[in-house]
Parts: structure tokens; C-alpha cells; sequence
């Protein structure tokens, strides 16, 4: 149980109702910052300002999935106030808090690690990543399909990387009776990529094999569909990049090729956002209670 706990959630997208649902439960005190517009009420909620006395008690802060932005920007779904995470808020926090977000960029890891704030990225845990793959899947397919006129079975596709998403979507496809490439870089994703029947090919042969692509699926954080690499797609093929913001494609010159080039990260919170939230709710509230048993010390991950 949290009971005794007060965990200030600050912005959000409808994943985190399950997590708010799931420490009431636990019997956490609760309070809302940025959820004017949340049309559900849940008894043992309180709704807050953002003001540096909402963070004055607060033993767990709670950020939307994607962290803020690089000027401390945070978004949520349910305001249309401007919200965003400063110094004076991070001063007012205790020194034992815990901040929970998804991902956290520059912005964030060096404010907290200023104020000597502990900071988790849930999306860095495998456990986390691999469950939130299937929703990810999922709603990629989903795209796949709105954005086409003929069948995933028997389509040429091609995963970029193999990583927690990239596995879960080559199987998925290939299940599907897609003809699946992966691109990957090192030798044991090639060996992992066989064993599994796909085709592998070294990334920097990208631009050899993505001529006959019917479907290109990036997963890798980086740009990695050039220009150059461009210049070798069909003009019918789809792109759908899911790596995180700005993503790894060159839309500028996809759009001047009349190549149709989506960038669809964060697809959990738009497709499945109740399973998702789901899967954030069990590993979160898991951490808040070991912290609780450490007693204040630091979480081993």
C-alpha cells in the first residue's frame, strides 16, 4: 500500500488514468496538476495549480510519458494551460522524491540531477518496453493498413533495427505472411534475425534494399532514411517511422519525392491507451512500493 504517500501527477495523456486509478487504490494521496479538462472524477483526488507549494510534500512526481521538452515544456491532454517544469519546482521538492517519467531528455536528467532528484525512465526497462511493443505493433499495422490498398500478406517489407519494438514487429509481420527484411548493424542481430527466418542485411546497405519496398518500418533513433537512401524508395511505398521525435526519416525531401512518410511515436497512448496505461500502472506502482521497503534508498535497476 502508499498510504501516507502523496504523488503529484503533473500532465499527461489518458495513459495515465489508469496510473492515477491504481494509487488511489493503493490509497496514495493524489493531486492533479494540469487536468482541468479530465472528465472523470476519482474519489481521493485533488486537483492543483502548478505552484512550487503543490511540490512542497510530494513524495513521488509523475511526468507524462514523454518527459518535457528541451525548455521544460510539458503536455498534457486534459489543459490548455501551459505547463512547464522549472528550477523553483524541482527546489521545492524533498530530497527524497522520486520522478517517474518515460523517456527524459537533456532538460530534465540535468535539472533533477542539479537538485540531486532520483529520476526514472520507465521506457528504459525492458520489461516495460517489451509489453509496450505489442500496443506499438499493433497500432503500426494499424497505420499500415489505413495507408494502403493491398494486403500486408505477401508485401515487401523492412524493419530498421532490432531492438524491443523492431523483434515484436518483424515476428508480427512475418506471422503475417509478410516477406520481412531487417536492417540491423551488429553480427548477433544478424544471427538473431536468421534464427527467427527473416532476411537480415547490414544498415549500411540500406539503400541497395529498400527498392522493391512495399512497407519500411524505422525503429532506430536516428537519421537514418537520407536523402540518399531515399532516392532508391518507390514512390508507393509507406514509411512509418517510430522512433521518438524528430524521428530518423528526412521529411522534407519524402514529401519532394511524393513519398508518404509518417511519424507515429508514441502510438501506445493513441491506439491502446488503457492497456498501456495498464502496463505503466503495474511497473510504477511495483517501484513505488520497493522504495517504500528500501526506506528511502536508492532503486536498483
Amino acid at each position: 500500500m502508499l498510504t501516507g504517500k502523496h504523488v503529484v501527477f503533473l500532465g499527461g495523456d489518458a495513459r495515465q488514468l489508469e496510473v492515477i486509478k491504481s494509487c488511489i487504490q493503493m490509497n496514495a494521496k493524489v493531486s492533479l496538476v494540469g487536468f482541468d479538462n479530465l472528465q472523470s472524477h476519482f474519489s481521493g483526488m485533488m486537483h492543483k495549480e502548478l505552484h512550487a507549494d503543490t511540490f512542497k510534500q510530494a513524495d513521488i512526481l509523475v511526468l507524462p510519458i514523454v518527459g518535457t521538452d528541451e525548455k521544460g515544456q510539458l503536455n498534457s491532454v486534459f489543459t490548455s494551460k501551459k505547463l512547464v517544469l522549472t528550477k523553483e519546482h524541482m527546489e521545492s521538492l524533498p530530497k527524497h522524491c522520486i520522478v517517474y517519467a518515460g523517456i527524459a531528455g537533456t532538460y530534465l536528467k540535468d535539472l533533477c540531477r542539479a537538485h540531486q532528484i532520483q529520476l526514472i525512465q520507465l521506457l528504459d526497462r525492458d520489461d516495460v518496453a517489451i509489453y509496450n511493443s505489442i500496443p506499438t505493433v499493433e497500432g503500426a499495422i494499424m497505420m499500415a493498413i489505413q495507408h494502403t490498398d493491398f494486403t500486408i500478406h505477401h508485401s515487401n517489407c523492412i524493419v530498421l533495427g532490432l531492438g524491443r519494438v523492431g523483434m515484436t514487429l518483424a515476428r508480427i509481420l512475418a506471422a503475417m505472411g509478410a516477406k520481412v527484411k531487417v536492417g540491423v548493424r551488429s553480427s548477433a542481430d544478424i544471427a538473431r534475425a536468421f534464427e527467427m527466418g527473416l532476411q537480415p542485411f547490414d544498415i549500411a546497405h540500406l539503400a541497395q534494399k529498400v527498392q522493391d519496398a512495399d512497407f519500411i518500418f524505422n525503429t532506430v533513433p536516428a537519421l537514418i532514411m537520407t536523402a540518399s537512401v531515399l532516392a532508391h524508395v518507390p514512390h508507393d511505398a509507406v514509411i512509418i517511422d517510430l522512433a521518438s521525435k524528430p524521428g530518423g526519416v528526412d521529411y522534407p525531401f519524402a514529401e519532394k519525392r511524393g513519398i508518404k512518410a509518417i511519424l507515429a511515436p508514441s502510438l501506445p497512448g493513441i491506439v491502446a491507451p488503457k492497456t498501456a496505461g495498464k502496463i505503466l500502472a503495474k511497473t510504477m506502482t511495483k517501484l513505488m512500493m520497493e522504495a517504500i521497503h528500501k526506506e528511502g534508498d536508492p532503486i536498483e535497476l
